[in-house]
């Protein structure tokens, strides 16, 4: 096994809330902490449900005996090493969703700084819902793959118009704390209706009270408690799904991304090329149940700083390829042009980016077919 060193930690120990989630990957197991893949949102297609169970057939099953030594081991490293994140430091869905969004191609130095000029900036889904695009995109430029900010933009809007405006009121007594953040997550475990049945993952919402007065002040947007209805919101995947309900109401669910995978991997001896349905399976097995939210910040903190790729040899799914005079180098140049110059015609960005017209026209049509740019005849400007 690899040396496990020390490394300067963080406050606390695997037992403390406000301890949230670390390095978070898209569903291509893209790591947070090195390069990424998988460009955009993450993918909803693949696999078909057939071949999904067959896949998670092939799971091996964990003696108790080894889940058991993997929790002390790696609860008792985090203890000591728990990295300080700053969205470890709120169970605020919408915060928790900003994160992993950033996170999904970016690496966790990189993100921690504007994660929280961000929240600053958009501290709600009503703010984010009604900035401009060009706002966020401003807010938004270094961390590239620009389609994430769009595609979160949209969500938050989907949310708030979702949001009816005679929701029951809260129960007296009960004041809303400004940081989203609850201090009890859902009860997971809640029994659904009489003659239902609640499905796996899902975290029952409460029941409605009484109808708030028409004079009521419209209630704060949050975010939905199902996996379903957060795969349903733009660019949101089923390992975001996952890390949200995680992160920001403990929900006993397992989220594998690159730093998961490798532990779970390395520790267990698993195939290097299990499938990512057997692997989600071994997931589920090892979860420490009630401490969901302690036990992927300790894992993926243990993957980033001990289980390296070059220290266990198991490679990544997917590798980033080189940025600088890729598609995405001049996607990201052309909008940021479009943001300092407002419109241009595709001659003159083909001229400022030193592209072919035809090039540069390939660009702009990637760009509005991602929504963030709109054409008429040669003009382009931002959507």
């Amino acid at each position: 096994m690899p040396e496990r060193t020390r490394r300067s930690g963080a406050h606390g120990t695997a037992d403390v809330e406000a301890l949230a989630n670390g390095a978070a990957d898209t569903d291509a197991l893209a790591s947070a902490d090195g390069a990424a893949s998988a460009p955009g949102a993450e993918p909803r297609g693949g696999a078909t449900a057939a071949d999904s169970a067959r896949d998670a057939s092939d799971a091996p099953r964990i003696r108790p005996a080894a889940v058991a030594a993997l929790h002390r081991r790696v609860f008792a490293w985090y203890a000591d090493h728990a990295r300080d994140l700053p969205w470890r430091r709120t169970t605020d869905p919408y915060a928790i969703l900003v994160s992993e969004v950033m996170l999904q191609q970016t690496q966790v130095s990189r993100v921690a700084p504007r994660f929280e000029r961000w929240m600053v900036r958009f501290p709600t889904l009503e703010a984010l819902a009604a900035a401009t695009l060009a706002e966020v995109l401003a807010e938004w430029s270094g961390l590239g793959y620009n389609n994430r900010a769009e595609r979160l933009r949209r969500a938050a809007q989907a949310v708030v118009s979702a949001t009816p405006s005679g929701l029951p009121a809260a129960p007296a007594g009960d004041a809303a704390d400004p940081s989203g953040a609850s201090e009890a997550p859902p009860d997971v475990t809640a029994a659904p209706p009489e003659g239902t049945a609640a499905a796996p993952g899902i975290v029952q919402a409460p029941r409605a009270g009484p109808a708030r007065p028409p004079d009521a002040p419209r209630p704060r947007a949050s975010l939905p408690v199902t996996l379903p209805e957060l795969r349903s919101l733009p660019g949101v995947g089923p390992y975001t799904a996952r890390a949200v309900l995680v992160f920001a109401h403990n929900a006993d669910l397992a989220a594998v991304d690159a730093n998961v995978r490798r532990v779970l991997t390395y520790e267990l001896g698993l195939p290097h090329d299990l499938s990512p349905a057997a692997l989600q399976t071994v997931a589920d097995q090892v979860l420490p149940r009630g401490r969901a939210r302690d036990w992927h910040s300790a894992v993926m903190d243990y993957g980033a700083a001990v289980l390296t790729g070059r220290a266990t040899g198991i490679r990544a799914v997917s590798r980033q390829a080189p940025f600088e005079g890729s598609r995405r180098w001049y996607r990201s140049r052309a909008l940021r042009l479009l943001l300092d110059g407002g419109t241009f015609d595709v001659h003159a960005l083909a001229a400022a980016l030193q592209l072919s017209p035809e090039a540069a026209a390939e660009i702009v049509t990637l760009l509005e077919k991602d929504g963030l740019v709109r054409r008429r005849g040669e003009g382009v400007r931002l959507a």
